[in-house]
């Protein structure tokens, strides 16, 4: 009877346990910093006050949450069944996002599509990416029983890869390669022949500097940000050369970001300053989302951080688990591709913050103040913790009740 009542007390965390928590743990703790960092958006911005900006993430962190959990209730099979229809539609939107794109909180691309209507904006590239890993895997699990033809490949593989690449590349480069590189790790978890994946390699590779050449030499590109990459490049590679003058304003102006998160990092020390006692989250651009991770180690030092980077090792440890312990190759390939998509995500928001690659505009997941973003990492547990919920294993190990083969058999 007591192990009944327990069951039920948790049944609204459905699916991994630990999973749920650390998730739980995250989403709350991310409020303090945002609340503190925002507060650049307020003073130096003039966007709003720290209050709004601060109820506006709570907003989001519930709606994400109860995203999560409304995702549980429905099979994933079916998520996938639906991905190439929203894959299409999404692709539709990057189109229409081309032309009538807006930017908001200071921004200087066009990656934001307005809702009519209404005040909302969305970056349909987010959206875009977690569809097409979805369409990814389910077609990588439909056809795995045979050898696919080239024709085939072409088509439903690398075709919708390079389409959402190229719509995503001109606004958003970061995004675009992310999506390239993970696409890529997809196929090679799910099996795809290393013909054909040498074979993509090579030509995204081609494509990439066609792309380039063209932006930077002709105007047939419009509006793209391929210089912009080009700076950041320069930056990035300036700031690691030991002869650089550090007296040149040029300089000096270019690394800001950069020497700016640096220094609250060192400002932070061992255990940091305190919550909301950031002394450099006015001067550091993007402190609430981009380089929220400067701030947080500023504020709660190295500590802090590493009580941070452990939560996020355990998600990862039990998604691997989740993968690990499911006998659908559908679920099991879905969740190792969904957590290698917010792994590259937060390895690539840390790196930026603590100098190791050139600046982007990745937010850390769970935490960075912005509703597309947090609402796309949210879908993407909600679908790792549905699947958990589905594997056949003893209760103690906390990820659902027991089913047979039959119920959790594959119908991608």
């Amino acid at each position: 009877m007591n192990e009944q009542e327990t069951e039920n007390r948790f049944e609204f965390l459905k699916g991994d346990k630990v999973l749920w928590m650390v998730i739980l743990v995250i989403s709350i703790f991310s409020i303090f910093p945002v609340y503190s960092a925002s507060s650049n958006l307020e003073y130096i911005v003039n966007n709003g006050t720290t209050t709004g900006h601060v109820i506006k993430h709570m907003f989001f962190v519930i709606l994400g949450l109860g995203i999560m959990r409304i995702v549980g209730m429905i099979k994933y099979e079916y998520i996938g069944k639906l991905s190439s229809i929203l894959l299409g539609l999404m692709i539709v939107l990057l189109i229409f996002t081309m032309f009538t794109g807006q930017t908001i909180d200071g921004a200087s691309a066009s990656r934001w599509l307005k809702i009519p209507g209404t005040p909302i904006s969305f970056q349909p590239s987010s959206f875009a990416f977690l569809m097409l890993i979805i369409y990814l895997c389910r077609y990588l699990t439909k056809k795995i029983t045979r050898e696919r033809l080239p024709i085939e490949n072409i088509t439903y593989i690398f075709g919708p890869i390079l389409l959402v690449f190229v719509l995503v590349a001109k606004d958003n480069g970061s995004t675009a390669l992310m999506i390239l590189m993970v696409s890529i790790i997809v196929l090679v978890i799910g099996q795809l022949h290393w013909k054909y994946i040498t074979g993509f390699i090579s030509a995204s590779f081609v494509a990439i500097v066609l792309f380039l050449l063209i932006a930077l030499n002709t105007s047939l590109i419009g509006g793209n940000r391929v210089h912009t990459w080009m700076s950041r490049i320069e930056t990035f590679t300036s700031s690691k050369t030991k002869h650089t003058d550090v007296d040149d304003e040029s300089v000096k102006a270019k690394n800001y970001q950069v020497m700016q998160a640096k220094a609250a990092i060192v400002h932070g020390g061992i255990t940091g300053i305190g919550p909301g006692k950031s002394a450099l989250k006015q001067m550091l651009p993007q402190s609430a989302s981009d380089f929220i991770f400067a701030v947080i180690v500023e504020e709660y030092g190295l500590i802090g951080a590493a009580f941070l980077i452990s939560l996020y090792l355990i998600m990862m440890i039990r998604i691997i688990m989740i993968a690990s312990k499911m006998p659908a190759f559908f679920g099991s390939l879905l969740v190792l591709s969904l957590g290698v998509m917010i792994f590259i995500q937060l390895s690539v928001n840390i790196a930026v913050a603590i100098n190791l690659i050139p600046v982007t505009g990745q937010p850390l997941p769970l935490i960075s103040y912005g509703g597309t973003s947090m609402l796309v990492t949210y879908l993407q547990l909600g679908i790792i913790l549905n699947i958990s919920s589905r594997i056949q294993i003893y209760d103690e190990e906390g990820m659902g009740k027991k089913q047979n083969i039959a119920e959790i058999n594959d119908i991608a």
